[in-house]
């Protein structure tokens, strides 16, 4: 019998990336749910769920509703403790749900850098991107909610990733992303973003030619390795 992903994406361009295969050898069926479009389900209903990047913040529930809607409708998902996977903009709106504090940055963090992993990012499922430069693409940060340990930092901020127990887990950076030719549709989806960041284009290109074929190893390596950790 087939476990159930949901998978709420904010952004076309933003999916799954190279998980999708991990998920579907583990045996998980996907289910899509556009960000903003139509009520949310049941947040106990699906076996995981996962919350994809976007280029809106947590804290724009003014023009933005879907983001209030969204932190609420994790609240409960997390009190349960069940199986649940944020990158970027969801992993910030599960700190939110879990009360931590998320603000802008002193500047945007884009591009390719290693992660320093804490001790507690080596015992567990983020020791397959030690060493790995990972795609970072944010220009707002959160703060460790409570109760959870701290995964790993960047020279630029302290807290790059989050566990609450074994089921939860928040991710800052893309270890989903970054290869090409798919990465190309970042470059074109944000330009404006990338153009008003100073930064080039083709200088991100290059970094995807050279480390994106090892991002995808070793992110579908996390990935696995966290989904196997997951209560039966």
């Amino acid at each position: 019998m087939s476990k159930s992903a949901l998978i709420l994406r904010h952004l076309a361009f933003e999916d799954l990336g190279s998980f999708a295969p991990v998920l579907e050898d583990e045996g998980y069926r996907l289910l899509l749910v556009e960000a903003g479009i139509g009520p949310l389900p049941d947040p106990l209903g699906a076996d995981l769920v996962v919350v994809l990047g976007g280029p809106i913040g947590v804290n724009d529930g003014r023009s933005h509703p879907s983001m209030a809607a969204e932190r609420d409708w994790l609240a409960p998902r997390l009190a349960a403790r069940r199986p649940t996977l944020g990158i970027c903009l969801g992993a910030q709106l599960i700190a939110a749900a879990a009360g931590a504090r998320v603000a802008p940055m002193p500047g945007k963090e884009i591009g390719f850098a290693p992660l320093e992993l804490t001790a507690a990012g080596r015992k567990g499922p983020l020791a397959a991107l030690d060493g790995v430069p990972v795609l970072h693409w944010h220009g707002e940060a959160f703060e460790t909610p409570v109760m959870a340990e701290n995964l790993a930092a960047t020279g630029a901020w302290a807290s790059q990733a989050f566990a609450l127990g074994r089921t939860v887990l928040g991710l800052q950076f893309h270890s989903e992303a970054g290869e090409l030719p798919a990465f190309e549709r970042w470059l074109i989806g944000h330009s404006v973003e990338l153009t008003q960041a100073g930064i080039a284009p083709e200088d991100l290109r290059r970094a995807a030619q050279a480390n994106g074929p090892a991002l995808r190893v070793a992110g579908q390596a996390m990935l696995k390795a966290w989904l196997r950790e997951l209560p039966a």
